[in-house]
C-alpha cells in the first residue's frame, strides 16, 4: 500500500487509487464536474487540477494514480490560479441564467464558480449559442449552458447499458446530442438529470414549477416496482412537485426509474377524494357513515363463504394486515393479493424471494434468465446485471422469448425443457455452470404464469442444488415479482385458506352469480364487467377500472400520503413516509377499514397504527428459510410465451 503526502499530511492507501480519491480519504475536498465514482473517468473537465511536487504542471487528479512517496498540494497558489483559470474558461459561453434555470440552488457550476472562481473574466467575446435538443417528452435541454462533461453520455453507455447520447464536432463546436436527432428510449433516462452539473439537462415536467429551497423532502419508497428503490419525495403545500433518488448501496445505488421518477404528476389527477354509493344505477357522493353502514349491512346477510378480499399491487403492509384481520373477524377465508394468477411455492420463505440479493449480482459471474424480462420489471436490478456484464464480471444466458436487455445474452431457446437437459448433464450450458463459482438463476413472469409453473421453478433449483449454487453463504434461486405487494402479502399470509377462494376462483363464482361481496383494495387490473350481481366495494386512490364497477368507493391514500411499510423482492423490510396529506376526504386505508370494523362492531385487536404495527411484526415469518420445493409436476412442452408490459 503506496504512502503520499496530502497537503503535508501522510496518508497510506490502497494500491489503484486515484490521488482525488486519497485527497477524499484525506478529507480533502477536490472540485470536479466530469468526474463521478459511478461512471468511467474522462478528465474532461480540469476542475480538479492539483500540484504533485517533481511535475512540470498541475495534472487531473482524477485520472493520475498514486504512487510511492507522491508529494500532493491542493490548495497552493499554483493550484488556486490553475482552478480560476479552468472556471474562467468554463463561463466563457455559459449564458449566466441563472435566474430562470431550474437548476439554481443545486447547481454545481454556481457552488463551484462561487468558492474557486476569479470575480471577473478577462474574455469579452460574443459567447456561443447552441441549439436546443429534442431527446423526449421527460428531459428538457438547454444546451448552451453544456459544459462537455460528458457525465449523460458515460451514463448512457455505462448504466442504462443505450448507446444513444455522444459529442458531435471538435473544439469550440463540439455539442452533446442524441444519435439522428432521436429521442431518449432508456427507462433510466431521468437519472441524466441529476448528473448534470450544470442545468443543461432538466426536468421537463418540473421546469419553473418550483425552486429546490421552498421544496419539503421526504424519505419514502418506490412501490410501483418489486425493487423498493429508495426515493425522496419533494413536495410544497400540499403537492408533490417532484420525486428522486435517495442514497442505498444495497439496493439502487443512486438510480430510479423514470417510471417513479415521473408518477407524481398523477398523484394529482383522477384521484378519488370522497366515498360514493351507488344508487339506482349512478354514483353519488356519501359521507363515510353512510357508506360503512351499506357495507355492514350487506356483510351481515351473507354467508362469510360468499364474501372476499383481492388486494392490488401496491398495497402497504399495514392495509393488507388490516383487511386480513377484517375477513377473519367476519369469518372469511377468502383473500388473495395474486389478482394475476401467479405460481408461487409458498410452503417456504424462500421459495418466493430474489435470494441472491441484489447488492449480490455484483459478485455473481454467471446468470440464467427463464422467462424472466428484468429491463422492464425491475429496470434498476437489470442495470446492476449489465455493469457486471459490461465489466466481464459476468455472462448471462436465456431461456425465453429473445428481447433486449441492453446487454449480450447467449439464447439457449424458449421451451423450457433446456432446464430438464441441463439438469441432467446434456446440454452446452453445464459447461459454463461446472466452470461457475457463483451462479444465479431468476424466474420470470413468463413462467408463473403457466400452468408448470412449480414444475419449472422446482427443476431450476434442482440446477443451482447440483452444482453447489444454493449452499453456504450463497443461494443463486430468484423469482423476479412484479409488484411492491407481493412478497409482502405472502410473508402476512394474505393468501386462501384451506377453505377459502382464490382471487380467479372469486372472479369466476361472481360470474355465475354465486359470489356475494367483493372488498377491493387497491385492485385495479381485473376485469369486473360481468361482475354484475355481486357487490363490489372498491377502496383506491384512483378511479380506475374497479372503480367504474363499484357499488361503494372509498377514497384511500397514495404512497405519498401515508407511512407505510413495504417488502421488496429480496424480503427486506422498508418504510416510507408520509409526504403530503390525502386530497379531500381521503384516508390511510388501514384507517378506513378500522372505521368500518367500528361500525360493524369487530375487534381487529388494534386501535391505531403503533399497535397495528406490533401486531403485524408477528405475522412476519423468519428470514432465515431454506428453498424447499415439493413440486412433483412434469413440464408442460410448449414455449414460454412473452408478457406484454406496458413499462409506464
Amino acid at each position: 500500500m503506496p504512502k503520499l503526502i496530502i497537503d503535508g499530511k501522510e496518508i497510506e492507501v490502497e494500491d489503484g487509487l486515484t490521488v482525488m480519491q486519497a485527497c477524499e480519504l484525506s478529507g480533502v475536498e477536490i472540485p470536479r464536474f466530469c468526474y463521478h465514482e459511478r461512471l468511467a473517468i474522462a478528465g474532461n473537465c480540469r476542475m480538479c487540477l492539483v500540484e504533485v511536487e517533481k511535475s512540470p504542471k498541475p495534472v487531473a487528479s482524477c485520472a493520475m494514480s498514486v504512487s510511492e512517496g507522491m508529494v500532493v498540494h491542493t490548495s497552493s497558489e499554483k493550484v488556486k490560479k490553475a482552478r480560476e483559470g479552468v472556471m474562467e474558461f468554463l463561463l466563457i459561453n455559459h449564458p449566466l441564467d441563472c435566474p430562470i434555470c431550474d437548476e439554481a440552488g443545486e447547481c454545481d457550476l454556481q457552488d463551484q464558480a462561487f468558492k474557486y472562481g476569479r470575480p471577473s473574466s478577462k474574455f469579452h467575446e460574443n459567447k456561443r449559442s447552441v441549439e436546443d435538443k429534442d431527446i423526449g417528452p421527460l428531459i428538457q435541454t438547454k444546451m448552451t449552458r453544456c459544459i462537455h462533461c460528458t457525465r449523460c453520455v458515460r451514463f448512457s453507455t455505462d448504466v442504462a447499458g443505450i448507446e444513444e447520447m455522444g459529442a458531435i464536432g471538435r473544439g469550440e463546436h463540439v455539442e452533446i446530442t442524441t444519435y439522428l436527432e432521436q429521442g431518449l428510449k432508456s427507462e433510466l433516462s431521468g437519472n441524466m438529470i441529476d448528473l448534470c452539473p450544470v442545468g443543461a439537462l432538466t426536468s421537463k415536467p418540473y421546469a419553473f414549477k418550483a425552486r429546490s429551497w421552498e421544496l419539503k423532502k421526504t424519505d419514502s419508497i418506490d412501490v410501483l416496482d418489486a425493487v423498493g428503490s429508495n426515493i425522496r419525495v419533494d413536495s410544497r403545500g400540499l403537492e408533490v412537485m417532484r420525486i428522486l433518488p435517495r442514497l442505498n448501496e444495497d439496493i439502487n445505488e443512486e438510480w430510479i426509474s423514470d417510471k417513479i421518477r415521473f408518477s407524481y404528476d398523477g398523484l394529482k389527477l383522477q384521484r378519488l377524494d370522497r366515498p360514493y354509493l351507488r344508487k339506482n344505477g349512478k354514483l353519488i357522493e356519501v359521507t363515510f357513515a353512510e357508506a360503512f353502514e351499506a357495507i355492514a349491512a350487506k356483510m351481515n346477510k351473507l354467508d362469510s363463504s360468499k364474501i372476499g378480499a383481492i388486494a392490488g399491487t401496491l398495497c402497504d403492509l399495514e392495509s393488507l394486515y388490516a383487511v386480513k384481520r377484517l375477513m377473519q373477524t367476519v369469518g372469511s377465508h377468502n383473500i388473495d393479493a395474486n389478482q394475476f394468477n401467479y405460481e408461487f411455492d409458498v410452503s417456504a420463505r424462500a421459495n418466493y424471494l430474489f435470494n441472491t440479493q441484489i447488492n449480490n449480482i455484483d459478485k455473481a459471474d454467471l446468470c440464467l434468465l427463464v422467462g424472466a424480462n428484468p429491463r422492464a420489471v425491475a429496470p434498476i436490478l437489470n442495470a446492476r446485471i449489465g455493469k457486471a456484464v459490461r465489466s466481464g464480471k459476468m455472462q448471462v444466458a436465456r431461456i425465453g422469448v429473445s428481447d433486449d436487455q441492453t446487454y449480450k445474452i447467449k439464447e439457449l431457446g424458449e421451451d423450457p425443457s433446456v432446464l430438464l437437459e441441463i439438469m441432467e448433464g446434456k446440454h452446452e450450458f453445464c459447461e459454463l455452470l461446472s466452470k461457475a463459482k457463483k451462479p444465479m438463476i431468476i424466474i420470470g413472469g413468463s413462467v408463473y404464469l403457466r400452468e408448470d409453473s412449480l414444475a419449472i421453478q422446482s427443476i431450476a433449483y434442482q440446477v443451482l442444488k447440483k452444482y453447489n449454487a444454493t449452499c453456504g453463504d450463497w443461494n443463486g434461486f430468484n423469482i423476479l415479482h412484479n409488484h411492491a405487494s407481493m412478497v409482502g402479502s405472502l410473508d402476512i399470509g394474505f393468501t386462501p385458506g384451506q377453505k377459502g377462494y382464490s382471487a380467479k376462483q372469486m372472479l369466476d363464482l361472481a360470474i355465475k352469480k354465486e359470489f356475494g361481496l367483493l372488498y377491493l383494495l387497491g385492485s385495479d387490473e381485473i376485469d369486473l364487467s360481468r361482475c354484475s350481481d355481486c357487490f363490489i366495494v372498491y377502496q383506491g386512490h384512483h378511479g380506475d377500472r374497479s372503480a367504474v364497477y363499484a357499488d361503494i368507493i372509498l377514497p384511500g391514500a397514495a404512497f405519498t400520503e401515508k407511512d407505510g411499510l413495504y417488502i421488496n423482492l429480496e424480503g427486506r423490510l422498508q418504510k416510507a413516509y408520509r409526504a403530503v396529506p390525502p386530497p379531500g376526504q381521503a384516508k390511510e386505508d388501514w384507517q378506513i377499514i378500522l372505521d368500518l370494523a367500528t361500525v360493524m362492531n369487530k375487534d381487529l385487536g388494534f386501535r391505531n397504527l403503533s399497535t397495528l404495527r406490533e401486531q403485524l411484526m408477528k405475522e412476519l415469518p423468519p428470514s432465515d428459510s431454506e428453498v424447499h420445493f415439493a413440486s412433483n409436476n412434469k413440464i408442460i412442452k410448449s414455449n414460454l410465451a412473452k408478457v406484454p408490459i406496458n413499462f409506464y
